[in-house]
């Protein structure tokens, strides 16, 4: 008998998603061509919602290189999924009643879902309540737990290298001070990879509070010593070495109050009280997760999507496929489920940064 499987795309979306799923279809097709695939739109409001479109193989054909994802996304709270999906009607089932009916009487065997932190949660919680389920690792962030790597990343740091590199030519013809604010809210995997990449002199991100006195005292170094210019890249998480001593309703207070848009502009802000060089400040926001994946993403995705499928014909269930010492294998999802990797701050990237003069802002000058 077929296999019949559920496929969703949740939360954020980035580059690789259209290729990882394509991965996982042409190897259930490869092994059996009456494979039933419902791809739910929305990610898990589509599973809520029962909307969902049958797809077939020609669905997956040309879209290796295709950015976004074609089946839409969405982002739903795991702290709502006990919620009623339709709070003005009585009666109404919960987010998570719904999701688990709706996967019962469409007689799916398995549920694909590809995401990042919040949907590992969802999708461990539908484990635990009797679904086949199997994951694999999207975010740019490069922040799950469990992977060394997810897929989405290293196509967001080719992006924001690129501005980076973009940044120094005119850095260089004005004698200006830039910063170039890098996505990654609670972690800097992208930050510490795209600034070393890029040539950054400075480097901050959410693992590594800073002190924007000690940032100004690099500038200053760097102009005695005859550089024209400064490149500072910060995550959009970073924070000061107060603010990471506040707590989070103070600094969310603190945030909603500021006239300022961004952490970049605030930090600009602040240096203007140190220096009177010239700051000038570039976010690319969004356009880090657009286009087409890298060759990189391609290839993990396509492999990623191969594993995930073998795991669903062989029963194995409750896992998400990431990369373990170079390897792809199956982790729990008990074990990733709401854990954050964090940058260590004895991380080897760090120390080699530093030693070649890079600095993260926590410096004695």
């Amino acid at each position: 008998m077929s296999i019949r499987i559920g496929m969703l795309t949740s939360g954020g979306d980035c580059q690789g998603l259209n290729s990882a799923m394509r991965g996982v279809a042409k190897r259930l097709y490869e092994a059996d061509p009456k494979t039933e695939i419902l791809g739910f739109l929305d990610g898990f409001a589509g599973l809520m919602k029962n909307s969902y479109r049958v797809m077939g193989s020609k669905d997956f054909s040309g879209i290796l290189t295709l950015g976004g994802t074609i089946l839409g996304t969405s982002r739903q709270s795991f702290k709502t999924m006990e919620t009623a999906l339709y709070p003005d009607q009585p009666n109404s089932p919960t987010k998570l009643e719904a999701m688990v009916k709706n996967y019962h009487d469409l007689d799916l065997d398995a549920l694909v879902v590809l995401g990042g932190n919040g949907s590992h949660k969802t999708a461990n919680l539908l484990y635990e309540n009797g679904l086949n389920v199997v994951t694999l690792p999207k975010t740019i962030d490069n922040d799950l737990w469990g992977t060394d790597i997810t897929f989405g990343f290293q196509s967001a740091v080719n992006i924001a290298t690129n501005v980076i590199d973009g940044i120094h030519s005119t850095a260089t013809s004005h004698g200006r001070v830039f910063i170039v604010e890098v996505m990654g809210h609670k972690v800097g995997w992208m930050t510490l990879h795209a600034g070393i990449a890029g040539g950054a002199d400075v480097i901050l991100i959410p693992e590594i509070p800073y002190d924007p006195e000690v940032v100004a005292k690099v500038l200053l170094k760097r102009d005695k010593a005859g550089k024209r210019f400064s490149i500072i890249a910060v995550a959009e998480g970073a924070r000061t070495i107060q603010e990471a001593k506040m707590s989070k309703s103070d600094y969310n207070e603190m945030i909603a109050e500021s006239p300022y848009i961004s952490v970049a502009y605030r930090l600009a802000s602040m240096l203007n009280q140190y220096t009177d060089q010239e700051v000038r400040v570039t976010v690319p926001g969004h356009f880090q997760r657009g286009g087409t994946p890298s060759p990189y993403d391609r290839v993990l995705t396509t492999s990623l999507g191969v594993v995930a499928a073998e795991k669903v014909m062989r029963k194995k269930f409750g896992i998400m496929v990431g990369m373990v010492n170079n390897k792809i294998v199956g982790i729990p999802l008990k074990e990733v489920a709401g854990k954050l990797k964090e940058v260590p701050q004895d991380h080897e990237l760090i120390h080699d940064a530093r030693g070649i003069g890079i600095y993260f802002g926590n410096e004695q000058i």
